[in-house]
């Protein structure tokens, strides 16, 4: 080991597999370990982590990680969190609460920004302010608005969780968790149990921080391209405030079960939706710790090959025996220290629960008899190991994903180094499955089938679910109530009169100006390019030349124009279909083998987006394929097949991508209600927006219940139809190209390409004309939610306004400022959002899980005379330009880069009119704040509402639109 200053260097080495030099060490003071990586991702990532397993499931360490991002020692501002959003670089920044740790992670390409995020970050964790009215806010308080009226509850997590409690996807992985750990911290709900929360004191909350948020309870974690000596003494300067410390935080082992446990629940649900009604189940199996690395390796191949395909034999058998509608569970979780295995099927009727659990277990029986396919192995094989090679987080850095992979084996005290370093492991692996015949079927037979840890978790509907979690938090309520006198309803009183004043009161300028900021002209004054060649032949071809390490990614685009405006529903579906129903040479099973076994996946998606001159709109299917250089050939013949060939005519398996695609859409109603909202607001605004909500909204999901029944009661229509859009969009006059790929291997994919697009039928295209019907300005969209997701919107070009660049900023700054204060601080929401599509004119204001109603649609209303009569100092006008410009210079991966080049060449985005659009955010000015809000000044009355809950709490929360409101239930 190697001495450096006051840390010690417990290891150094290569880690090849991702190009960098990575090192561990230990601060000699404090005991803390730091990971330090080391390489040219610009993207540099700073976390740090603490181990917090909880006692309870108050949702302790979920409201710490909220609180300590309030205010710190050196940052004395309400929330140094989001100064950083409103006008800081970053390109990550965030906290997360797991089960048993808290981390705390930002990222930046720019160093200097870096620096800063990490500083206010250090010192929030280390030094926050915690006081009462945070906890409070954050957490949970009583709240009254006159000595008359009922006490209720009130923050930010609460509400929160209320939100995710509302979701049975949520519930019920955290059910199959929960019994498969009743005695350690993993049997608790980490986020907190609403119905718990409120039990949960300041002084514990306190006493929480000072136990587990220590730097001898912490990892750190560094990745990117900047100094690593640099990094250390970054850190340093906290960490020697502190003196090592004994913390008990160690997360024990479950104690193995000797038999399998059974439990049932119940969940919220609508009362007359068809389909609803019927529950959830999942089979759980408590595996074994995240090492070594072949065996966690192992788990997560044998995981893909048992249901991460459609044609997974597992998944497969789920599917098919018509017991329910999609499949359930998490499948393999492998972030705790003890990794577990759940599967099940939702849209289940309960009788059947007994069937679905014998469907698991003779199914891996077979495949222990019977073998598993090796296609199947080696596509799942194929598929990880490209994952691995790729290393593609996303719109996540890098780092990230890194720093969480580490932590799986580091935070249970580990080597950093196990799961980063895959070449020995995947080597290994690869070297059992060609010596052992058997090796996965082992693997079932030792984690599965003779595993007695093991439990099966039911879920039932129950219609009146949430009016009874409604009447018990009522009743518990008013015993708290009963037992206070006068002067202590006084008390509250005034307290929530304490604590709106303090949430009102802006920060000092002094106190603002403690957090680290640029000056305009430390900004870039030009846009980062990216490298774009248009071959305009028979079919326009999109080239971008850039660093992919050798791998192709190819876009192929077919305008939906061509269709009749009943056929685009259908056409998510048929993207699906296209890739999981078989072709005249092969059936699905075998389809799908052979494209995870020789690409790095194909997947479908469609593109909606309104033109510059916001007359037209571009509405595109995208098949999204990727695959290393050696094998483009193989991608194209795919994709050729698949495109020609698809056989459309196995109504049985239709029937099966049709509910499993209405169950998602059901089941996503809840967790994902702001982007439903925000999709119906839109759907007014243009042709682009009203096309995404026909495939992707409520009118997505009431076509998918139509269809459903259509599928057995009158199959060749359907069949008609899906065969008819295949006719229609496979035409290489409609079809544009975008390959991703550095120039040395693009001259013989070109080749090919062309070769490809000769395959193809060509005429001429006939684009329809299609007329949206109309939708409620007013809406209430029921589903069975303990809290609200509530919209307003307008399309502010109808009311005179043009496009300035200074509209983005202005669009940042609500979002962060005003109505982050009103609808999130004061109101209670865990999130609000305001939305400027500077192509449509469509403006939207969102809340996400929101306990208010008319309050917020009040601050929403409220933001004209705001924005008239604001008071803006230069330093937030700043803050405020370079958040915007942090957005526009987002990090972006090879091929975020491509893809995101072909959106803007489509909808006419180019590199002159977007200097402009960055000329005006820098030359925003507060002029243009009070001429926005001139603009808005029609917003209120003009605006349209559109409002996702419960059918109670849309009569009793909306006053002013109550009776303008139509109610329309979705679950």
């Amino acid at each position: 080991m190697k001495d450096i200053k006051d840390y010690v260097l417990i290891k150094e080495g290569e880690i090849p597999e991702l190009r960098t030099v990575a090192m561990l060490y230990r601060h000699r003071k404090t005991g803390a370990e730091i990971f330090s990586l080391v390489n040219d991702d610009e993207n540099k990532v700073f976390g740090v982590t603490f181990r917090t397993p909880p006692k309870d499931s108050t949702g302790i360490a979920h409201i710490l990680e909220h609180s300590v991002l309030c205010g710190s020692r050196k940052y004395p501002v309400k929330e140094p969190f989001v100064e950083l959003l409103k006008g800081s670089l970053q390109t990550f920044l965030n906290a997360f609460t797991y089960p048993d740790k808290t981390c705390y992670v930002v990222a930046s390409q720019n160093l200097k920004d870096f620096h800063n995020l990490i500083d206010v970050y250090l010192d929030a964790v280390f030094f926050p302010r915690l006081a009462s009215s945070v906890f409070q806010q954050e957490g949970w308080h009583f709240h009254l608005d006159d000595l008359k009226q009922p006490l209720i509850y009130r923050g930010v997590v609460f509400n929160e969780m209320k939100g995710a409690y509302s979701s049975p996807d949520r519930i019920l992985m955290e059910y199959s968790q929960h019994s498969l750990f009743p005695d350690t911290p993993y049997g608790l709900e980490s986020g907190g149990d609403p119905r718990h929360i409120p039990d949960l004191t300041y002084e514990a909350f306190q006493t929480f921080h000072r136990d587990y948020y220590h730097p001898s309870n912490a990892r750190f974690f560094f990745y990117g391209d900047d100094d690593s000596n640099e990094r250390l003494k970054i850190i340093d300067k906290y960490l020697n405030d502190f003196e090592e410390k004994d913390i008990h935080s160690f997360v024990s082992l479950q104690k193995p079960f000797k038999r399998p446990r059974r439990s049932a629940r119940s969940f919220t649900c609508g009362e007359d939706q068809e389909g609803l009604l019927k529950g959830m189940m999942t089979v759980n199996w408590l595996l074994t710790e995240t090492v070594p690395p072949e065996t966690n390796l192992a788990l997560h191949i044998l995981e893909f090959i048992l249901i991460g395909m459609p044609a997974s034999p597992l998944r497969k058998a789920l599917i098919e025996s018509g017991l329910g509608e999609d499949v359930a569970g998490i499948g393999l979780e492998g972030e705790l220290r003890q990794m577990y295995f759940s599967t099940g099927l939702k849209g289940i009727d309960l009788k059947d629960a007994d069937k679905v659990e014998s469907l698991i277990s003779n199914t891996l029986n077979g495949l222990i008899d019977n073998g598993i396919n090796p296609q199947t192995v080696e596509a799942a094989l194929n598929s990880v190991e490209f994952g691995l090679r790729e290393n593609n987080s996303g719109g996540y850095p890098r780092g990230l994903l890194l720093m969480l992979r580490c932590l799986t084996v580091w935070l249970y005290d580990q080597d950093p180094f196990l799961l980063l370093a895959f070449e020995k492991p995947l080597e290994a692996v690869k070297k059992r499955i060609r010596s052992e015949k058997l090796f996965f079927e082992s693997l079932i037979t030792r984690f599965l089938l003779d595993n007695p840890h093991k439990t099966i978790i039911t879920l039932e509907p129950d219609p009146h679910f949430r009016e009874k979690e409604e009447k018990e938090e009522q009743r518990r309520l008013k015993k708290v109530r009963a037992g206070m006198n006068d002067m202590d309803l006084k008390e509250v009183l005034e307290n929530v009169r304490m604590l709106k004043k303090l949430q009102e009161k802006p920060d000092s300028a002094k106190a603002l100006a403690t957090i680290p900021s640029f000056k305009l002209h430390d900004l870039d004054k030009e846009n980062k390019p990216i490298p774009l060649d248009v071959l305009q032949e028979e079919t326009n071809v999109l080239y971008h030349d850039l660093l992919t390490n050798g791998i192709a990614y190819l876009d192929l685009g077919f305008d939906l124009h061509v269709l009749p405006k009943r056929y685009l529903p259908y056409v998510p579906l048929f993207g699906r279909a296209l890739l999981e129903m078989g072709t005249e040479a092969q059936d699905y099973v075998s389809l799908i083998q052979r494209i995870r076994g020789k690409t790095g996946g194909i997947r479908s998606q469609t593109i909606t987006l309104t033109k510059r001159d916001g007359a037209e709109s571009v509405i595109r299917l995208i098949l999204r394929g990727k695959v290393i250089l050696s094998r483009v050939d193989e991608l194209l013949n795919i994709l050729s097949e698949i495109l020609l060939t698809t056989l459309f005519d196995d109504q049985e398996r239709f029937r099966q991508i049709v509910l499993e695609e209405k169950a998602k859409q059901e089941y996503n109603m809840v967790p994902l209600g702001h982007r439903i909202v925000d999709l119906r607001l839109r759907a007014h605004f243009s042709e682009a927006d009203w096309v995404a909500e026909q495939m992707r909204g409520v009118s997505y999901l009431f076509f998918l219940r139509e269809l459903s029944r259509a599928v057995d009661d009158n199959w060749p229509a359907v069949l008609n139809t899906l065969e008819e859009v295949r006719r229609l969009l496979v035409n290489r006059k409609g079809i544009i190209v975008n390959v991703t790929l550095d120039h040395e291997g693009w001259p013989s994919v070109l080749s090919l390409l062309r070769k490809f697009l000769d395959g193809f039928p060509e005429s001429p295209i006939e684009k329809q004309c299609w007329q949206p019907a109309e939708m409620p300005r007013f809406e209430g969209l029921v589903i069975p939610s303990l809290v609200n997701y509530v919209g307003k919107g307008a399309n502010i070009y109808q009311i005179g306004y043009r496009f300035h660049g200074s509209s983005l900023v202005i669009s940042h700054y609500l979002r962060t400022a005003w109505l982050w204060n009103h609808v999130r601080v004061r109101g209670g929401a865990y999130g609000v959002s305001s939305v400027f599509d500077r192509f449509s004119g469509g403006l939207t204001f969102v809340s996400y899980r929101d306990p208010n109603l008319q309050d917020t649609l009040d601050a929403y209303d409220q933001t004209a005379d705001y924005l008239r009569n604001i008071q803006l100092s230069d330093e937030e006008l700043t803050k405020g330009i370079i958040g915007v410009i942090g957005d526009i210079d987002q990090h972006r991966l090879p091929d975020a880069k491509g893809y995101t080049s072909l959106l803007r060449y489509e909808c006419g985005d180019d590199d002159k009119n977007r200097r402009q659009m960055r000329e005006e955010v820098l030359g925003t000015t507060v002029s243009h704040f009070k001429e926005f809000g001139e603009v808005l000044s029609q917003f209120g009355a003009g605006g349209l509402v559109k409002v996702l809950g419960s059918e109670s709490s849309l009569k009793a929360g909306v006053k002013e639109h109550a009776q303008r409101l139509k109610i329309t239930k979705v679950l």
